[in-house]
């Protein structure tokens, strides 16, 4: 039998799933409450791997509910993007992101990617890939044989290794310095010195769900993302201030202002400069964020 503690033992391992699945974490934070309430209604005794089980059911409630998240996401306004979750220190909602592939799966980059997948592609790729379960246990988890839960795995991979790499590694140190930079020239207004740290193919994506002000399309090449960024700086930045913290298992920085936390941004670097820029803007998707704040009492700034 398991009780309220064993199930806050998995709770990290549940909200894993269902988030990776979802990209929401307001989301998956509903999928496991529900998980927890079936599981109160169920003869536990009578369940031989509660471990199995819970997953399961968190596996299952994703896939149903992705299928009706989709449909409200036609008609989003603007870009889509994740919601982010804070990580790391003590920010322990999505387990530890000890090695490069428990942080490549939750990132901002492979939950877009994860997007185009379908439910049961998605699904099976996240149990197999994020939480190495076996084909096996992929088919028990969602409903189907092990024969097939290998092609929705094969079909996955295949999708996901297709998408075209725009970023390279580089150190956090590295990372900080070079979105200070970045930070600084857009702030200063100085268009020639924030083109010359854009790749010239850069890609700009805000989503502000039609709540703030963010463009509602994706903007590409450097002199348009370049003035975007200045324009909206001069317009919308007064009393912002840039906090640096981790999110998703990547190096992230907070627009935050006296009404708290105003967007969380990440930024992707090539050898042309910087590739990938995602803003997430949606107050609805900050929430998560303020709550884990509120949790430890301010907001962080690491000296990476």
């Amino acid at each position: 039998m398991i009780g309220v503690d064993d199930f806050e033992r998995l709770h990290g391992r549940l909200f894993g799933i269902a988030y990776r699945m979802m990209g929401t974490a307001a989301d998956a934070e509903e999928i496991v409450q529900e998980a927890w309430l079936r599981w109160q209604a169920v003869d536990q005794d009578a369940v031989k791997d509660p471990d199995a089980y819970l997953a399961k059911i968190v596996t299952n409630l994703s896939i149903k509910q992705l299928t009706s998240a989709r449909v409200r996401r036609e008609t989003y306004v603007g870009e889509w993007l994740p919601e982010p979750v804070l990580t790391g220190g003590r920010f322990e909602e999505l387990g530890p992101l000890d090695v490069v592939a428990e942080r490549d799966s939750v990132s901002m980059a492979l939950l877009v990617v994860l997007e185009r997948l379908s439910p049961a592609e998605r699904a099976a790729y996240v149990l197999r890939e994020a939480f190495a379960y076996s084909h096996r246990e992929v088919a028990e988890l969602i409903g189907t044989s092990e024969a097939n839960a290998r092609q929705l795995v094969s079909r996955a991979s295949k999708r996901v290794a297709a998408e075209p790499r725009r970023e390279r590694r580089v150190d956090r140190a590295e990372w900080r310095t070079l979105v200070e930079r970045f930070i600084a020239a857009a702030q200063q207004g100085e268009i020639g010195e924030l083109e010359a740290l854009l790749a010239e193919d850069v890609v700009s994506r805000a989503d502000g769900g039609g709540k703030v002000f963010a463009a509602r399309n994706a903007l590409t090449g450097r002199e348009r993302v370049a003035r975007y960024l200045v324009g909206a700086l001069q317009k919308y930045g007064e009393g912002l201030e840039v906090r640096f913290a981790e999110a998703n298992g990547q190096p992230a920085f907070l627009a935050v202002s006296p009404r708290g936390v105003e967007a969380v941004c990440f930024a992707g670097f090539g050898d042309g400069g910087v590739t990938e820029l995602r803003f997430v803007m949606n107050p609805d998707k900050l929430t998560f964020t303020a709550a884990q704040l509120s949790r430890i009492g301010g907001l962080p700034d690491l000296p990476w």
